[in-house]
C-alpha cells in the first residue's frame, strides 16, 4: 500500500496532541508538512510559558506515548480498549491549516465570493480545482495536521509569594491559546493538566486554584486534571488512564460534530459555488453527484474516527456506487488527469471498505468486495481506459493482491496465525448457507503474495512484449507515434513504457520486475513454509530459484533449493518433470558454489531412465567432477530413499529353512537403470548386511579372464557363481583409506568378481552362505561401492520384499522362477542342530501344600562323543494372582554340589549350572529341592541343557523340557459349632468368693508366671463339627487331626467319630475324593463375670500326614539308589496342612434357650418304647430380671409329664431349667409297614444309625416383658430344627437301645 497517497489508506484514530512537554524522541515530535502556500496562510498556536522539564511530566509524557494506538492491529477485538489515540508532542506551538484560504496573488475575488477550506475543490489553489472530487490531504489533514484534543502541561508553583503571579500567568496563557483555537475555526477541544512540585501545597488549597483559573479560562470542568505530587506508578498510571477515558469521550464528540456537519452539507443538494469560477481547461465544475461523493466519503472516514465501522461501511459504499455511476465517472475522458484520480479514490473507498469488513470479522464477504472491486476496474478500463491487455493492468492486479495481503497483516487475524496451521477461515454465519467458490474463502497472505506474484510475471512478460518504438524516450519518437502510444498503455500508478523496459543502450535502469518477483515470491515461501504445505513451498522454491539464477546468486540458490531436493516428495510421488528441474537447477548452482557432493549426487541420480535424457550431455558418473581433480578425494554418502538410484537390488534365499552347519545357496541381483547410452559403472565392492548369525557379506571387484570365467550370459542377465570365504580381521588387507573401519566389523563373508554393470543389464551372483548358529536371519541393507580418481560414493539400499522383483530365482541366465513361500524371500529360518540329549523325569500329576518337593531329573547323552554341558532351570508361575511369586529352590547333582535360584517376582530361575562333560551313553541325575509351599498355585517348570560336542565347540545346541508343577491343597474342611450344656452351673453374684479373682492376670505373671489364673467368669460348651474332604488324586494316609486356637484361651478335648479302618504305626487311609466327618468339645470361660460381651472365637483345624509308600516296581523299571532314599525319606516325612476356620462368636448377651434330651432306658423284649427326658435351659446373661413364660402344647405323637404352663423367672448371669418327659403313643410313621418294606429299610443302609423317627415337641418360651418368642436351640444328639416349619424336633429311636443313655 506504499505505493498509494501518504495519508489515504492509513487507520483513522483519534489525534491528541501534548503541548507544554518536550517530547523525548523525533518519532513522537508533531512536524506537519505543510506546503509553501499553506504554511504561509497557516495559524500559529503558541504558549508564553517556557516547558515543562520536571520528572513528572516526564513520567506522565511517556504513560501517555506509550498508549499510542497508531500501531495497533486493526481488528475489533481491540476496540475493548477504553480509548484509542494518535499521540503527538510539541514543547510550545503547532501550526494549524487555515479554515479559509485565501486567494493567490494576481486573481481577484468577486463580489460575494466566499471563502473556502485550502482541501477543497472551490479553492484555486487547491489540486482539485475546479472539478476534482478529494485527495488524501483532506484525510491526512485530520490525521496529522488537526488534533481533536490539545493537552497542555502547566506547573503550579508551590512557593507561597509566587503562586499567584504563577497562576495568573497560566489563566492568561490558557486565555491565548483559547482564543488562537476559537480564530482558527477549528473546533478542538483545548484540556488542561497540572503538576505541583513535590514540596507544594495542601491538596484542597490546590484545588482551590485551580477552581480559580478554570473559571478565569471558561473551561469545561472535565478538561482540567490535577496530577498530585508524591504519586508512585501505580497511582500515576490509575491517574493518567482515568484522563485520557475523559479526553477520549470529548474526541468522539469532536468527530461527531464534524460528522453532522458534513452530513448536513450533503442534506442541501445543491452544489457550492467556487470562490472563483473557473477559466482555464474545460471551465467545467464539480457536479453534485461529485459533491454527493465528497460528502459520503467524509462521512466515512469520520464514522471510522469514531470506531463506528457499520456506518462507515454504508457510507463509503454509497460514495463507491455514487463514484462509479454514469454521472461520475463515466462522464471523465480517459486522457484526463481526474480519470486517473477517480480510479485511485474508487481504490482507496474499496481498500477502506474491506478494512471495515475485516474489523468486523466478515472475511468471506472482505474477499468478495476485492474480487468485485477487481471485476468492476476491469470492466471499467475495458470500456472506458486502455483495455487489460497491457502492463499497466497486471501492475494494477498485482498491486491489489498485495493490498489484501497488507490489510490481513494490518489486521493480525489470530485464527490465521502460522501456529494455528489454519490455511483459510470458514465464512461467517449470515453466509454459510450460500455455495461459495473456493477463492472466496479468506487464505493467508502466502496465497495473495503468490497470486500478486503470478500477476508479476504477466506485466514483465507483457513489458518484454512490447516493441522497440514503444519504448523509445519521447524526444526520439515522432508526435503521432506518441499520441497513438497514449492510446494503447495504461499508465495508472506505474512508469511509462520507456521507463518500464527501457532500451538496452539507455543509460537509466527500468523497473526491476525481477527484484518485485523474488520480493513476492519470498514472503509467500516463508507463509507456505510456515503452515506446512510442501508442495507449493516447493514449486516456489523453484521458481524463487528461477529469479535468483537471473541475478546469479547461486549461494541463495543452492541454500533455498538444497532442502527441498533433499525432502522432495515428487520422487516418491514419481513427477520426474519437478524432480529433474529441482534437480538441473541445484546441480548448476551447486557447481558454481563448489559443492561437489551435490554435484555427484545429482549425477547420479539423474544417470535414471526415468528422467528425460539431456541432448549433448556425458552421462558417464565417473567423469562427473571433470575437469576438476579435488584434493583430497570427497566422500559422498547416500542413504537409502534419498535420490532416485540408477540401481536397484534384491536378495534370495533359496530355501526357506536352513540347518545350523550347513550352508544353503543365495542370489544377489543387482539391476541398472541407467540411460542407455551412459558408461557402465565399474563397482568396486558390493556390501550386504544381514541381522542374524551370518556375517556381513562383501564381494569385490575383480576382472576374470572370460575362458576362466564361469560367468554365463544371457541377454541383459549376467549369472556368476561367487566362492565364499571367512576373513578375520587379521586376514584382512588394508586396501583403502577406510581400512581402519573395517577392522573393526569382524569377521566377514568375502568374494570376488567382475562388478561392472552396464546399462539395463542385470548381474546375479550366486553363493554358497555358511550357518553357524540359530535363529531368524534377513537380509537388511546393501552398499554399493564407487571408487574414482575425483571422489568415492557409497551407495545405501534397504532390501525390500517386492514380489514383482524380489521372488525371482535364475537358475540359469535365460530362465526365472518365481518363488512362492509365506514368509519372505529376504528371511531365512536357521534351525538348530537336532539335539540328541534327553532329560527324563516321572512327575507326579499333583503335589500338595506344606509339602516339601523333591524332583529328580535324569539327564541321558545319546550323542557319540563326550559334550560339555551347562543346566538351566526356570520355574515360571502360571498365576495371574499378584501375591503368588515363585519360590526359590535348589538344584544339586549327583549330591556333589547345589546351586540357589534367584527369584524374582513370578520367575525363579538356575542359569549355567555346570554339569561338566557328560560321556556318550551315560546318565547325570539332577535333583531339585523345593521348599513347602503354602498356597495352591500351578508352576510351569523349564529345564534347558545347553552343550557343545567337543568336536565342534563353534555350534552350540539346546535340549529343553517343559513340565508342569501342579500344588493343590489336600484337604477342604467346612465346620458348625453347635452350642452345647455346660454341666457346671454358672456362677453366682451372692457367691462373692467365687466370682471375683484374687489379682489381675498381668499382675499374676510379674508375680510367678507358673501360677495357675482362677478364671471366674460365665463358661459354655460348644461342639465344632468338622467335615473334611480328600482332594488328592492318591490315598493319603492321615496321622492326626487337632484343632489348634489361634486368638482364645480355651479348654477343650476331642474325640474322632470316624470308623476308619488304624494302619500301623497309627492314622488311617483316606481315598481320594472321600468326606471324614470329626467332632471337637470345646468349653470356654470368660475370666470375669462382668466381662459379659460377645467374644470372638478363631480356630484352625491342623491335618497331619504322609504319603503312602509306592508300590515296589517291576524288575525292568527299578528304580535308583538314590530314588529309593529319595523315596524312604518321603514316606517317613509327616506334613502338616493347616486349614483356618471362619471366625466363631461366643458369649451373646441375649438370652437364649437350650434343648437337651436324654434317652431314658426302658428296654422291653417284646417292644422298644424309650422314654424321653427333655430339658430346657434358659440362660440369661444379661444385668437384667427376666420372665419367661414356657408352655407345652399336647401331642397325639407323644405323652409327656411336666408343667404345661408355668412363668419361669431368671436372675441376672443365671440360667434355669425345665424338664419334661416325654413319652411316643406309637412306633411312628412306619409302624404299619409290611415286613417286606422293612427289610428293603434294614437293606438300604447297614451303617446307618439306630432307626427312630422325628416327632414334634410344642413347646414355646416367650418373654413376658417384651412378648417375644425365644427360639428353642438344639444342644445334643436328639434334637434338630425344623427347618421347614419352625420350631425343633426330637429323635424317637425305634431299633436297639442307645449304648449311652446319656447321650
Amino acid at each position: 500500500m506504499d505505493n498509494y497517497p501518504r495519508g489515504s489508506l492509513d487507520h483513522n484514530i483519534p489525534f491528541l496532541l501534548t503541548l507544554g512537554v518536550s517530547p523525548p524522541n523525533s518519532s513522537s515530535a508533531h512536524n506537519p508538512e505543510l506546503g509553501k502556500t499553506l504554511k504561509d496562510q497557516a495559524i500559529e498556536v503558541r504558549s508564553d510559558l517556557p516547558p515543562l522539564d520536571l520528572p513528572p511530566a516526564q513520567a506522565l509524557l511517556h504513560y501517555i506515548q506509550e498508549r499510542d494506538a497508531s500501531t495497533l492491529p486493526c481488528i475489533a477485538y481491540e476496540h475493548q480498549l477504553r480509548y484509542r489515540f494518535r499521540v503527538k508532542s510539541a514543547e510550545r506551538s503547532f501550526l494549524l491549516p487555515p479554515r479559509r484560504a485565501r486567494l493567490p496573488e494576481g486573481i481577484e475575488a468577486p463580489p460575494g465570493a466566499i471563502l473556502h477550506s485550502p482541501f477543497s475543490p472551490l479553492t484555486p489553489i487547491s489540486p482539485l480545482y475546479p472539478d476534482g472530487l478529494i485527495d488524501g490531504q483532506w484525510t491526512l489533514k485530520h490525521q496529522e495536521l488537526i488534533p481533536s484534543v490539545v493537552l497542555c502541561f502547566y506547573n503550579l508553583v508551590s512557593d507561597p509569594n509566587q503562586s499567584t503571579l504563577s497562576d495568573n500567568h497560566i489563566k492568561s496563557d490558557v486565555n491565548k491559546l483559547r482564543n488562537l483555537l476559537i480564530q482558527s475555526g477549528h473546533k478542538i477541544k483545548l484540556a488542561i493538566v497540572f503538576l505541583s512540585d513535590p514540596s507544594g501545597d495542601h491538596t484542597d488549597y490546590l484545588q482551590d486554584r485551580i477552581e480559580i483559573i478554570r473559571r478565569g479560562c471558561a473551561l469545561d470542568p472535565k478538561s482540567v486534571f490535577l496530577m498530585p505530587p508524591n504519586e508512585n506508578h501505580e497511582d500515576l498510571a490509575r491517574m493518567a488512564e482515568n484522563m485520557l477515558i475523559t479526553l477520549y469521550g470529548a474526541s468522539m464528540e469532536y468527530y461527531k460534530e464534524l460528522g453532522r456537519h458534513s452530513r448536513k452539507k450533503r442534506g442541501r443538494g445543491v452544489a457550492p459555488p467556487p470562490t472563483v469560477p473557473p477559466t482555464t481547461g474545460t471551465s467545467q465544475t464539480l457536479s453534485l453527484a461529485g459533491w454527493n461523493v465528497r460528502y459520503d466519503f467524509k462521512s466515512a472516514v469520520l464514522a471510522e474516527f469514531r470506531l463506528e465501522m457499520e456506518n462507515a461501511l454504508r457510507s463509503y459504499e454509497q460514495a463507491y456506487e455514487n463514484l462509479l455511476s454514469s454521472e461520475v465517472v463515466e462522464l471523465i475522458p480517459s486522457w484526463s488527469p481526474r480519470w486517473n484520480e477517480a480510479r485511485l479514490l474508487a481504490d482507496v473507498i474499496a481498500i477502506r471498505s474491506i478494512r471495515c469488513l475485516l474489523w468486523g470479522a466478515q472475511n468471506s464477504a472482505a474477499v468478495r468486495r476485492w474480487q468485485f472491486h477487481r471485476e468492476r476496474m476491469a470492466d471499467l478500463v475495458e470500456r472506458l481506459g486502455r483495455g487489460t491487455s497491457n502492463y499497466g493492468w497486471e501492475a494494477w492486479q498485482a498491486r491489489w493482491a498485495i493490498v489484501m495481503a497488507n490489510l490481513m497483516e494490518k489486521a493480525g487475524i489470530p485464527e490465521l496465525d502460522p501456529a494455528e496451521m489454519r490455511l483459510y477461515l470458514n465464512p461467517e454465519k449470515n453466509i454459510m448457507g450460500e455455495r461459495l467458490q473456493p477463492w472466496e474463502f479468506l487464505h493467508h497472505t502466502g496465497y495473495w503474495y503468490r497470486l500478486a506474484s503470478r500477476h508479476l510475471y504477466a506485466r514483465r512478460a507483457r513489458a518484454r512484449a512490447m516493441p522497440e518504438d514503444d519504448r523509445r524516450p519521447p524526444g526520439s519518437s515522432p508526435a503521432s507515434h506518441l499520441a497513438s502510444r497514449g492510446f494503447i498503455y495504461d499508465t495508472f500508478m506505474c512508469p511509462e513504457p520507456h521507463e518500464e523496459f527501457p532500451l538496452e543502450h539507455m543509460t537509466y535502469k527500468g523497473v526491476d520486475h525481477n527484484g518485485m518477483i523474488i520480493d513476492c515470491l519470498s514472503r509467500a515461501l516463508n507463509e507456505f513454509l510456515q503452515r506446512d504445505q510442501a508442495r507449493l513451498a516447493a514449486e516456489l522454491s523453484l521458481e524463487l530459484a528461477r529469479e535468483l539464477s537471473l541475478r546469479q546468486e547461486w549461494a541463495k540458490v543452492v541454500e533455498l533449493l538444497r532442502p527441498i531436493w533433499q525432502t522432495m516428495s515428487f520422487r516418491k510421488e514419481r513427477w520426474p518433470t519437478l524432480a529433474e528441474e529441482v534437480s538441473w537447477a541445484l546441480r548448476a548452482a551447486a557447481s558454481k558454489t563448489g559443492d561437489l557432493g551435490d554435484v555427484v549426487t545429482i549425477d547420479w541420480e539423474l544417470l535414471d531412465r526415468g528422467f528425460t535424457k539431456r541432448k549433448n550431455w556425458q552421462y558417464d558418473i565417473t567423469k562427473s567432477l571433470q575437469p576438476i581433480t579435488p584434493d583430497p578425494k570427497p566422500l559422498v554418502n547416500i542413504a537409502d530413499g534419498q535420490i532416485i538410484p540408477p540401481i536397484s537390488a534384491t536378495f534370495v534365499f533359496r530355501d526357506e529353512e536352513g540347518k545350523a552347519g550347513q550352508t544353503t545357496r543365495a542370489q544377489l541381483c543387482l539391476r541398472s537403470n541407467a540411460h542407455v547410452e551412459s558408461a557402465p559403472i565399474p563397482f568396486s565392492r558390493i556390501e550386504v548386511k544381514f541381522n542374524g548369525s551370518i556375517n556381513t557379506l562383501v564381494l569385490r571387484h575383480k576382472i576374470q579372464e572370460e575362458e576362466g570365467s564361469k560367468r554365463q550370459k544371457h541377454g541383459n542377465v549376467v549369472l556368476c557363481p561367487v566362492p565364499l570365504e571367512d576373513i578375520t580381521p587379521s586376514d584382512r588387507e588394508p586396501t583403502t583409506e577406510d581400512s581402519a573401519e573395517e577392522d573393526e566389523r569382524g569377521t566377514e563373508l568375502q568374494g570376488t568378481t567382475d562388478l561392472t554393470l552396464s546399462p539395463g543389464y542385470t548381474l546375479v551372483c550366486v553363493m554358497d552362505i555358511p550357518l553357524r548358529e540359530q535363529g531368524e536371519v534377513t537380509a537388511l541393507s546393501l552398499t554399493a561401492t564407487l571408487e574414482t580418481e575425483s571422489f568415492d560414493l557409497h551407495q545405501s539400499l534397504k532390501l525390500r520384499d517386492m514380489p514383482n522383483m524380489t521372488h525371482i530365482w535364475y537358475p540359469t541366465p535365460s530362465t526365472r522362477k518365481r518363488i512362492t513361500r509365506p514368509v519372505s524371500p529376504l528371511s531365512l529360518r536357521i534351525l538348530p542342530r537336532p539335539p540328541k540329549m534327553e532329560i527324563k523325569s516321572e512327575i507326579k500329576e499333583q503335589y500338595y501344600t506344606n509339602e516339601a518337593i523333591t524332583l529328580d531329573f535324569d539327564i541321558y547323552n545319546a550323542e557319540d562323543v563326550e559334550a560339555p554341558s551347562k543346566f538351566d532351570a526356570l520355574l515360571f508361575c502360571d498365576e495371574d494372582e499378584a501375591s503368588l511369586t515363585a519360590p526359590s529352590f535348589t538344584v544339586e547333582e549327583n549330591k556333589k554340589k547345589s546351586s540357589t535360584s534367584s527369584s524374582s517376582g513370578r520367575e525363579s530361575k538356575v542359569s549355567s549350572y555346570f554339569l561338566g562333560d557328560i560321556q556318550p551313553s551315560t546318565t547325570t541325575t539332577v535333583r531339585l529341592h523345593f521348599p513347602p509351599i503354602e498356597r495352591p498355585s500351578r508352576y510351569e517348570l523349564t529345564l534347558r541343557v545347553v552343550y557343545h560336542l567337543s568336536t565342534n565347540p563353534g555350534t552350540t545346541i539346546i535340549q529343553t523340557s517343559v513340565f508342569q508343577l501342579n500344588v493343590l491343597n489336600p484337604f477342604e474342611a467346612n465346620y458348625e459349632l453347635l452350642p452345647r450344656v455346660h454341666p457346671d452351673p454358672w456362677p453366682s453374684f451372692f457367691d462373692a468368693e467365687n466370682i471375683q479373682p484374687l489379682s489381675l492376670p498381668s499382675q499374676v505373671e510379674e508375680e510367678d508366671n507358673d501360677a495357675v489364673v482362677p478364671y471366674k467368669g460365665l463358661h459354655q460348651s460348644w461342639s465344632l463339627l468338622t467335615r473334611y474332604a480328600s482332594f488328592a488324586s492318591e490315598d493319603l494316609k492321615v496321622v492326626d487331626v487337632d484343632v489348634k486356637p489361634m486368638t482364645c484361651l480355651i479348654t477343650r478335648h476331642h474325640h474322632d467319630d470316624s470308623n476308619l479302618p488304624v494302619e500301623k504305626g497309627g492314622g488311617h487311609v483316606m481315598k481320594p475324593h472321600t468326606i471324614e466327618t470329626t467332632s471337637f468339645d470345646i468349653v470356654a470361660q470368660k475370666f470375669s463375670l462382668d466381662d459379659r460381651g460377645p467374644a470372638p472365637l478363631d480356630l484352625a483345624m491342623v491335618i497331619r500326614w504322609k504319603r503312602l509308600p509306592t508300590p515296589s516296581s517291576s524288575p525292568e523299571t527299578s528304580p535308583s539308589t538314590e530314588q529309593e532314599d529319595a523315596e524312604e525319606e518321603e514316606e517317613t516325612v509327616i506334613n502338616t496342612t493347616t486349614l483356618p476356620c471362619p471366625r466363631f462368636s461366643l458369649f451373646g448377651i441375649e438370652p437364649r434357650v437350650l434343648a437337651h434330651v436324654t434317652y431314658l432306658d426302658t428296654y422291653n423284649p417284646d417292644s422298644f418304647t424309650p422314654l424321653i427326658l427333655l430339658r430346657v435351659i434358659i440362660e440369661n446373661a444379661s444385668n437384667h430380671f427376666l420372665t419367661f413364660g414356657v408352655s407345652m402344647d399336647t401331642s397325639s405323637e407323644f405323652a409327656f409329664s411336666g408343667p404345661k404352663l408355668s412363668a419361669v423367672p431368671v436372675l441376672p448371669v443365671s440360667r434355669r431349667e425345665v424338664e419334661y418327659r416325654l413319652l411316643p403313643t406309637s412306633l411312628g410313621p412306619g409302624s404299619g409297614e409290611t415286613e417286606e418294606r422293612e427289610e428293603k429299610k434294614k437293606k438300604k443302609d447297614k451303617t446307618s444309625e439306630q432307626q427312630g423317627y422325628w416327632i414334634k415337641p410344642g413347646l414355646t418360651v416367650r418373654d413376658k416383658y417384651f412378648q417375644k418368642v425365644l427360639r428353642v436351640i438344639p444342644a445334643s444328639e436328639g434334637v434338630r430344627v425344623d427347618a421347614k416349619e419352625g420350631g425343633f424336633l426330637v429323635w424317637v429311636p425305634t431299633g436297639e437301645g442307645p449304648d449311652d443313655g446319656d447321650e
